[in-house]
């Protein structure tokens, strides 16, 4: 067999794999094995390729910032600072019509820049947003909907840890991608609030028809009740962002000092229980540990591809084609949004991106303005059956005595899908809208 007909048929039995139900991370380092041992005839050469990925993929200093993020996520969620969030953004909103939504995303952006996290976004707003919405008469499918859908704000606003991933997969400064996320960021979230008060006016039978009516009660809380609830989240968001923003910090360090002002705010509000405690760092490790083994898996691929020569044959094919710069993002687009129905976010771009990047670089495309589609692309897939892992997430907090079935959560995310692909769209169209603040 040729190069090009083993990387070919790599891909092919990867979807297989995948579909049986093989963990993408395995698929990637079982056929990045195979591929090569293919390629060079030679199981020696195979097996030190693995060991030099193993040593050298997850060895840069700026990998520290995975562990660090998800820890200062973990400890936020802990720390009941999504609640007092939504308190202060109920209150606010509470005289604007489908309040409680808005509230809902307000907080959940605000959340997003001290996370990075879709996934803690989804279960912190589902116990503290969903029931208070439905007391007010909000739609079940409405209330996990608009949960399922703010909560992908976490991967756009910065800090992101999948803009982190993209920065190292294309080498480009993760500062820069941080930057490049806070327009479209501010942007999807207007868009989701404008969407929120049109379907409380046009669509009452969906949003819930006790809300068309009438504003939201007031809460009973003060000006100082509510800087008070907030000003840690304030707190934490000037040391991170404004000590990346400000030079002080490198991301990594940035991540340190998060974690470090969140774990002191977790104990100044007596929250952190030694068995809360332990079960936050249970799971950083475990989502470092996965977030790693498919770094690894991706680099191994790369590393195979390669050598099977076909980024260069695939960057021919698509110069003879006349597809354009434009062409190749349009596929690239297209191809993560289909592969967001049966994958995660971190996979997909480590499945996708190795294939791409050689040939959009060739095309001198713009990385920074490329990774807030690919991201905004990626994030739709959360919201999108059959795998949607937001929607699962949402599931499994409702826990099994929920009215709620999945495929009422999966309908109430469909109009905030519809609204990640218009801002999509407009970013695509407008690349000055990622790259402006760059």
């Amino acid at each position: 067999m040729s190069g090009i007909e083993i990387a070919a048929a790599s891909i092919g039995a990867m979807l297989v794999l995948i579909y049986s139900g093989m963990h993408v991370s395995i698929a990637l380092m079982l056929l990045s094995f195979l591929g090569v041992w293919l390629l060079r005839d030679n199981f020696q050469i195979a097996s030190n390729m693995m060991v030099l990925a193993f040593k050298d993929s997850i060895s840069d200093y700026l990998f520290g910032v995975v562990p660090l993020f998800v820890f200062m996520g973990l400890l936020v969620a802990v720390a009941g600072i999504g609640r007092d969030t939504f308190e202060v953004a109920a209150q606010l909103f509470r005289k604007i019509l489908g309040g409680l939504g808005i509230a809902t995303v307000a907080a959940n952006a605000v959340f997003a820049a001290i996370t990075g996290i879709s996934i803690a976004s989804a279960a912190v707003f589902t116990k503290v947003a969903v029931p208070e919405m439905m007391r007010h008469g909000y739609s079940g499918r409405f209330s996990v909907g608009v949960v399922a859908g703010s909560s992908v704000l976490g991967m756009l606003i910065p800090p992101s840890l999948l803009f982190i991933l993209y920065g190292v997969l294309t080498e480009q400064s993760v500062g820069s991608l941080f930057i490049a996320g806070v327009i479209p960021g501010i942007l999807l979230s207007v868009v989701y609030c404008v969407g929120i008060m049109l379907l409380a006016r046009f669509a009452s039978s969906f949003v819930g028809s006790s809300v068309s009516q009438q504003t939201d009660e007031p809460e009973d809380m003060s000006m100082l009740e509510m800087l008070i609830k907030i000003f840690p989240i304030v707190l934490l968001i000037a040391l991170v962002l404004g000590g990346i923003y400000g030079g002080v910090f490198t991301p990594t360090e940035a991540g340190a000092a998060g974690a470090l002002g969140a774990l002191v705010i977790s104990l100044a509000k007596r929250r952190l229980t030694w068995a809360s405690f332990w079960q936050v760092l249970v799971q950083t490790g475990h989502t470092t540990a996965s977030i790693c083994f498919l770094i690894i898996g991706a680099s191994l691929y790369s590393r195979m591809l390669s050598m099977s020569g076909m980024p260069g044959v695939l960057g021919t094919w698509v110069v003879d084609s006349g597809l354009g710069p434009t062409g190749i993002i349009l596929l690239l687009i297209m191809v993560i949004m289909l592969l967001g129905t049966i994958l995660d976010s971190a996979s997909i771009m480590l499945l996708t991106l190795p294939i791409a990047l050689p040939i959009l670089m060739a095309a001198q495309v713009d990385l920074i303005w490329l990774g807030v589609l690919v991201v905004i692309a990626v994030e739709i897939g959360l919201l999108t059956p059959p795998f949607g892992i937001a929607v699962y997430v949402i599931k499994a907090t409702l826990g099994p005595d929920s009215d709620v079935t999945l495929g009422e959560i999966f309908i109430g995310a469909a109009p905030f899908a519809l609204m990640m692909l218009c801002v999509l769209i407009l970013v695509f169209l407008f690349p000055w809208l990622a790259t402006a603040l760059v």
